[in-house]
């Protein structure tokens, strides 16, 4: 069971409400000089020229004053609260710049993602995260692309474990 605020369970059972639902984003990557920071909601001006819009937060230690979480046209499918299937989701950006897709194309790692659920209204307080998820494809067109994130798939991982030397198994070596 999920646990959330009294503001988020109030906002549930109202008919219509002010409460806003933003989904805050960090991807983190070697290449990168410091992480970026992507918000599904423009909360509050954070700049006049050029005219940015984005989310102050707290989450995964961000600073508010330095490093706003800035607002991009997203639409994300998020993830679900089962216990057989593993956490998926799902981030469609629409293609405001050309070089964007290729960009995100010519990377050869996959980036580290963390997400987290909070309200417009509370942006520290948390109401669901998603941690170490793993961004494991970028597919793009002329309009929109496409960002499938989850756990770092299983069939990745070595098998087996240990090594099979003299020291680590010594009952195969007689």
């Amino acid at each position: 069971m999920r646990r959330v605020s009294l503001n988020q369970r109030l906002s549930f059972e109202e008919g219509s409400t002010e409460e806003i639902e933003v989904a805050l984003f960090v991807f983190e990557h070697e290449d990168l000089d410091e992480p970026v920071r992507i918000s599904t909601d423009p909360t509050e001006e954070l700049s006049l020229d050029p005219l940015i819009r984005g989310t102050r937060s707290t989450f995964n230690g961000a600073n508010p004053a330095h490093q706003p979480y800035q607002f991009a046209l997203v639409s994300t499918d998020l993830p679900s609260d089962m216990e057989d299937a593993p956490a998926a989701a799902t981030l469609t950006l629409e293609n405001v710049d050309s070089d964007m897709a290729e960009l995100l194309q010519s990377i050869t790692t996959r980036a580290t993602v963390h997400m987290a659920i909070v309200l417009a209204s509370s942006p520290d307080l948390i109401e669901a995260e998603f941690r170490g998820m793993k961004l494991l494809s970028a597919e793009g067109d002329a309009s929109e692309i496409t960002l499938s994130i989850s756990r770092e798939p299983i069939e990745e991982e070595s098998f087996p474990v240990d090594r099979m030397t003299k020291q680590r198994f010594p009952g195969l070596h007689r």
